[in-house]
């Protein structure tokens, strides 16, 4: 991979959680006087995660991390510990050693004595020592129970990172692979397929509407609650484990099993491009956001001009379904073309203290009537916009929910090992101060997609849009 391809990869995975305003390169840590150290470029060849990284990304979280001052670090060492051990026994190497030590809520001491016990316990285990490293600290992360807190690792070899290539099964559902992750309680049966992007899927014939009833063998939904299984639908690099499926497509009745391999695909162009753009009816534009990457507000405005172009517009369809977010000066640019002198959103520290976003009225508004399509693929970035156009009453919202990811722009930090750590140092509240992060935005106008819309190539959402806009 060349170094420019690198930088370029490492920049698509610092904004894809919404990256904040870069602080000061250097935050340091009063716990223990270690670096949260900003990354500068691409990132050195990574090395093996050791304890000390472990206490580096500690520190640094209670330090840097928007509710660090009153986050209670026991639990974060109890959570590193329960993976410790979970790890020993998957491999069967239980020690005597590896018992949790007494914590007292002093944050330093208690971690000096979780450190002792862990040296004991690899001692033990040397040729665990690496595999103990990465559980912990993946716990410790996952114990802020933050959706845009994460570990990441091979940041230069992530599949979003190749030009043109997408990685996967070469599917999509009408439960994200974010859902079925962080939060499958929302998610309703049946599962289906919405739509086929390239790979494994094309390759076995699967079709929009298609029924997943089986994966693996494991029912994807019991007694209408979302299971674990839905997340095999979305594998990771470089997971390569096939996937069967059982499926059924209601049209014929046809019921048939297929094993798909994960792998990497070139997607359509029309899938490679953030923005597009066409006019419906005459008189609509419909413009698709598929990211909020920069300048894509831009991009917007530029699209509604063209079509504006010897033609009188009766509105805009601004389509953010799947729009995982990125940055949140674009998406408040984006906003600004629709209403101005408003605040489109708030980043708070723990004490109640925020800083109110507003918008850029330096942005020329567009003076057209808006809708909004939105679904539970809509996060982040995308959720602070769409809370903004209905808090606002810029605009109507039309389709499903948001995804209710959105609990702050993430800040990344170097680890010492060359991965990145990256969190929340403010957490997000809409332009009424409301809590958006785990509940998301509903729409105005409630509009699924069904199986059998999909199979037909009907999308009800835009449908309900253009009639609001003809009205």
């Amino acid at each position: 991979m060349t170094a420019a391809r690198a930088a370029a990869g490492l920049a698509l995975l610092l904004t894809a959680a919404c990256t904040a305003p870069a602080p000061p390169r250097i935050e340091a840590s009063t716990a223990a006087g270690m670096a949260c150290a900003r990354p500068q470029g691409s990132p050195g060849a990574e090395t093996a995660t050791t304890i000390d990284v472990v206490e580096q990304a500690y520190f640094c979280i209670l330090g840097a991390y928007y509710s660090g001052p009153t986050l209670d670090a026991r639990s974060l060492l109890t959570a590193g510990f329960i993976a410790l051990t979970q790890e020993l026994n998957r491999n069967g190497r239980d020690v005597p050693e590896a018992t949790m030590p007494a914590l007292t809520g002093d944050r330093k001491a208690d971690w000096t004595a979780f450190e002792a016990v862990y040296r004991k316990i690899t001692d033990q285990v040397p040729d665990l020592r690496d595999r103990l490293a990465d559980v912990t600290l993946e716990a410790v992360v996952a114990a802020l129970g933050d959706n845009h807190a994460r570990w990441t690792r091979d940041v230069q070899r992530h599949p979003d990172h190749y030009d043109g290539d997408g990685y996967g099964l070469g599917l999509e559902a009408n439960v994200n692979g974010r859902q079925a992750e962080a939060d499958p309680g929302v998610a309703l049966p049946p599962l289906f397929v919405t739509a086929v992007q390239g790979g494994a899927a094309r390759a076995a014939g699967l079709r929009p509407g298609d029924l997943i009833e089986e994966i693996d063998g494991s029912a994807p939904f019991v007694d209408g609650q979302a299971t674990p299984a839905i997340t095999s639908l979305y594998p990771r690099y470089p997971q390569a484990r096939p996937v069967k499926l059982r499926l059924l497509r209601q049209s014929t009745g046809r019921r048939w099993t297929v094993t798909l391999k994960p792998g990497l695909f070139p997607r359509d162009l029309a899938g490679l491009q953030v923005v597009r753009s066409e006019l419906v009816d005459d008189d609509i534009a419909l413009v698709r956001l598929a990211g909020f990457s920069p300048d894509s507000a831009n991009r917007v405005f530029r699209a509604v001009s063209r079509l504006r172009t010897g033609r009188t517009l009766s509105g805009v369809v601004l389509d953010v379904r799947g729009n995982g977010g990125g940055s949140p000066v674009e998406a408040t640019r984006l906003v600004s073309a629709f209403v101005h002198g408003k605040p489109t959103a708030h980043q708070c520290a723990v004490d109640g203290r925020c800083q109110t976003m507003w918008t850029d009225d330096t942005v020329e508004l567009l003076g057209l009537p808006l809708v909004v399509l939105t679904d539970r693929g809509c996060a982040s970035a995308c959720e602070h916009f769409s809370s903004a156009i209905k808090d606002l009453r810029a605009g109507t919202l039309v389709g499903t929910r948001t995804a209710g990811v959105v609990s702050g722009p993430a800040s990344p930090y170097l680890l010492g090992d060359n991965t990145l750590l990256s969190f929340p140092t403010r957490h997000h509240l809409g332009p009424d101060r409301e809590v958006i992060d785990r509940i998301g935005v509903a729409p105005d106008h409630h509009v699924p997609l069904t199986p059998k819309d999909a199979a037909a190539g009907r999308d009800p959402a835009l449908a309900k849009a253009l009639t609001l806009l003809h009205k």
